[in-house]
């Protein structure tokens, strides 16, 4: 069997270039990028764990994280500062003495945060010298959220009579202004106590539907009522403030 020898490459003739495209990288073969997501939150049973040893790091790290939190809705449902200080190192005092007891069947924080509910609930009552103009209002679904007398037309398929006021065009320095945001905070104060409390922690803080029924009890149905008629109310009180802004 005879071997055929390679031809050698003529100078003379320039190499043929192929027309197609080269091969994508094997990176780029797989598919188009993908940028790596938020990183899942750590596993709290090592935390958990940590806590219930005494160990002074994990509880510092833990009311470092939770304690302006806890303050903001401690700070809602009591009359002072002071008060809110007092709601939120009893509910520490509680951590340390029910985490042994602790089951982990929700998170730490919303945990944590049923407690300080617990506790505010009862410092409420006893420390309220007033009664506030929410408390004569009800949570009950038979109060319309918002006036019919603010629409026109037939029942469920009228328009707005007078449109709410658009915040989003007043100007800055008057949505930003401490005024305002005192305005805000002292008319959340003004809710029902169950609707206060969902707005609170679902508009301010930020929390997921399913933290918020687990911390305070409710079923998603009520939760998704109270936060609709809290946010009602308090645009309702707001308007008359915030709409002369404009």
């Amino acid at each position: 069997m005879s071997i055929v020898p390679t031809p050698e490459p003529n100078p003379m003739v320039p190499p043929m270039r192929s027309s197609l495209p080269p091969p994508p990288p094997p990176d780029e073969a797989l598919g188009p990028l993908r940028l790596p997501g938020p990183t899942p939150p750590p596993d709290e049973s090592e935390l958990v764990d940590r806590l219930r040893r005494g160990d002074s790091t994990a509880f510092r790290d833990v009311v470092t994280a939770y304690q302006p939190a806890l303050l903001r809705l401690a700070g809602t449902f009591v009359p002072s500062n002071a008060v809110a200080e007092e709601v939120v190192q009893e509910t520490w005092i509680a951590v340390i003495r029910g985490i042994d007891r602790f089951e982990q069947r929700s998170s730490l924080k919303t945990w944590v945060t049923r407690i300080l509910v617990n506790i505010a609930r009862t410092k409420g009552v006893k420390e309220r010298r007033t009664v506030p103009m929410g408390s004569l209002l009800s949570d009950a679904a038979d109060n319309a959220a918002v006036s019919p007398d603010r629409f026109v037309g037939p029942p469920g398929k009228g328009a707005w009579a007078q449109p709410p006021a658009r915040w989003s065009e007043l100007p800055e320095e008057v949505v930003l202004s401490s005024a305002t945001i005192s305005l805000v905070i002292d008319t959340v104060r003004l809710l029902p106590e169950q609707q206060k409390w969902v707005v609170m922690l679902r508009d301010v803080e930020d929390w997921s539907s399913g933290d918020v029924c687990a911390a305070l009890g409710l079923t998603e149905g009520n939760q998704r009522v109270l936060l609709h008629r809290g946010r009602s109310a308090l645009r309702a009180m707001l308007e008359g403030q915030l709409g002369r802004a404009s």
